[in-house]
């Protein structure tokens, strides 16, 4: 990584702290996750909402618990990938259509290491808010809870021009986050639209309360 994508990414992580710090968040937890606070969780939500989610990973890593994410080898990922170091988050490079085993790997040790992993369940190329296998085979392989993730805020513009109509919550906005249920990793490894339909539940959940 160059010096000027990471004097970017510093830069960028300052101007995206005070967006954010112009929500306002909450997130709602299932009883049965809260219930389980010790365990480590593989986070799968829709792509095109990781924006919203952020004052998750805020939160986590101010109470000393990092979140790790894969980032594609694209363009797009080399921008993202010093904003989000910048933000918190530990970053693994890889994808399913390259690198995806050595990141996966990089993934798996990092979830052994006690840290919490979020997915795109859709992702890297969809289609759009169809699950693939990736969180399940990652919460399977580790041993920890696959949880899905929604997110809804009362003021949002979307990147018409993205595949995945990236979200980008307006300031002074709402943003609801819901944590649903944790499901079980065989099942959606063996059926991913279990997985799929976890997260609209809980997207629409988080649309309901906000």
């Amino acid at each position: 990584m160059t010096l000027e994508r990471r004097l970017w990414g510093w830069l960028l992580s300052w101007v995206v702290r005070a967006w954010m710090s112009t929500w306002k968040t909450r997130v709602l937890v299932d009883p049965e996750l809260r219930a389980s606070t010790r365990e480590r969780r593989v986070y799968a939500f829709w792509h095109g909402r990781q924006m919203g989610l952020l004052p998750l990973a805020r939160r986590q890593t101010a109470g000393g618990s990092r979140i790790c994410v894969m980032v594609s080898w694209s363009r797009d990922g080399a921008l993202q990938s010093p904003l989000m170091r910048a933000l918190g988050l530990d970053i693994v490079r890889g994808s399913s259509s390259r690198g995806g085993s050595t990141g996966l790997r990089g993934l798996l040790r990092l979830l052994a290491q006690c840290r919490d992993a979020a997915f795109a369940a859709d992702g890297p190329r969809g289609p759009l808010r169809v699950a693939k296998g990736g969180a399940a085979v990652a919460a399977l392989r580790s041993g920890a809870r696959l949880v899905p993730v929604g997110c809804h805020a009362s003021a949002a513009i979307a990147v018409k021009r993205a595949w995945d109509r990236f979200e980008v919550p307006l300031p002074f906005a709402r943003v609801t986050i819901a944590l649903g249920a944790p499901i079980d990793a065989a099942q959606a490894k063996s059926d991913p639209a279990l997985l799929g339909a976890a997260i609209d539940a809980a997207n629409l959940r988080a649309r309901g309360i906000a």
